[in-house]
């Protein structure tokens, strides 16, 4: 059985099947063959793995998104981020570091973000001189972001595979976030800086006063959101609810920007994509069920107790392997497959829940702009109509960023736990 659980996903995977094909037909193939459960069993995991509160905020923070890139705040966002860099050569590529780290504390969708905040930033860059694959590989790169900052929809999924505190496990993504909106902002101002490209507008208090002005309402997005959250107002779940009717009261009432019938649309689209995601995990908590209840988890887990390699040696090969399954599967199907057979072996040499849940985040986000399969690079040829070659070229130097800042998210647990210490 363990043979099988093993081989026919990655022949299956080879074989260009989508990812809940492959989750369902070898749960099926192997209770039928080596189990005596009923096939019966297979349907009642699959829509109990649904069952689970924290889930209900992923259908809103998706809206929330959709309805932010098509409303007029991510634009606001924008400008404001660009009024305040001034007339710094870097001030267009930090402009985008800067709105993906704010919108994704509001949207919690890589692939949203860079959509929503790259339709802004990414023609003018080009006009300004910075070299395509620059700006290809800085779009696809910065998601990275969305995904470890929360809200995430990656770290809601991990905290009800995982069954650890979604609260604690935001908190914990607050400083890996933004040690790579730092190393990002840090990169992309020297190779800015000893380039030939034109110059922002210069910072007045006059300009500055009319950004914020136009962007006050978007601003106020994350403080409601993340405020409510930490000081214990509403959850993470009602907190998603919050910023989809807030994101629909000022695209609506206060911007004007969304009609009636577009509201229609944001909401079909961000309905098509939560079920999607909602079929992948219903299907890979069947999947995981299986591995429970085939004892091949605790037998790896006891595998990796029993060998005679140091923690962090374990923690290396982990992170080598799924930036590897970063590259080749999406986020959200990755930690539902490996999050239940990883997890009790972090456990077991030692690693805190919690920070584990932010070193898988980040691994398979930055499989997420790693070649040949990363979701972003394909977010970023479908939206700005760049060839692969170009994008592949571009994302080279904010790998070895991310790997580096993954290394110290990894061996400095203090980055993760600090801030979980003021959450009750």
């Amino acid at each position: 059985m363990t043979l099988l659980v093993i081989c026919l996903p990655l022949a299956l995977l080879a074989a260009g099947f989508p990812v809940i094909v492959i989750l369902l037909v070898t749960t099926a193939a192997a209770l039928a063959l080596f189990t005596p459960i009923p096939l019966a069993a297979l349907h009642q995991v699959f829509f109990g793995s649904l069952d689970n509160f924290t889930l209900l905020a992923i259908p809103f923070f998706i809206f929330t998104g959709e309805m932010m890139g098509r409303g007029g705040i991510a634009r606001r966002l924008v400008d404001w981020t660009r009024c305040i860099l001034g007339r710094s050569k870097a001030s267009l590529p930090l402009t985008t570091v800067g709105s993906m780290a704010v919108f994704g504390s509001i949207s919690g969708s890589a692939p949203a973000t860079i959509a929503a905040v790259g339709r802004i930033t990414f023609e003018p860059m080009l006009k300004a001189g910075y070299d395509r694959r620059f700006c290809a590989g800085l779009m696809s790169s910065s998601g990275v972001i969305d995904n470890v900052i929360p809200p995430s929809v990656a770290i809601i999924i991990f905290a009800a595979i995982a069954e650890q505190s979604a609260v604690k496990l935001f908190a914990a993504g607050i400083i890996p976030g933004l040690l790579f909106a730092l190393a990002f902002g840090l990169y992309v101002w020297f190779a800015a800086s000893s380039s030939n490209v034109d110059r922002g507008e210069a910072l007045t208090l006059a300009r500055f006063g009319a950004a914020t002005r136009d962007a006050i309402w978007a601003l106020g997005m994350p403080v409601v959101i993340l405020g409510g959250i930490y000081s214990g107002v509403f959850s993470p779940t009602e907190a998603a609810g919050v910023s989809a009717a807030y994101a629909i009261l000022i695209s609506m009432a206060v911007y004007r920007e969304v009609t009636f019938a577009e509201f229609l649309e944001v909401a079909a689209q961000a309905a098509f994509t939560t079920a999607q995601l909602m079929l992948i995990i219903a299907a890979a908590g069947v999947f995981s069920w299986l591995l429970t209840t085939s004892g091949a988890g605790p037998a790896m887990t006891s595998f990796f107790r029993d060998i005679s390699l140091p923690p962090w040696a374990i923690l290396f090969a982990i992170n080598i392997f799924l930036l590897l399954v970063g590259c080749l599967l999406d986020t959200a199907s990755a930690l539902l497959l490996f999050t239940p057979v990883l997890l009790p072996i972090a456990v077991a040499i030692g690693v805190d829940p919690i920070h584990f849940g932010i070193i898988m985040t980040t691994n398979l986000s930055i499989g997420m702009f790693t070649p040949p399969f990363g979701v972003n690079i394909f977010v970023v040829q479908a939206v700005f109509r760049q060839p692969v070659s170009v994008i592949y070229a571009g994302v080279g130097p904010f790998i070895l960023l991310s790997v580096g800042v993954l290394m110290l998210i990894t061996y400095v647990p203090w980055l993760s736990l600090f801030l979980t210490h003021y959450i009750r």
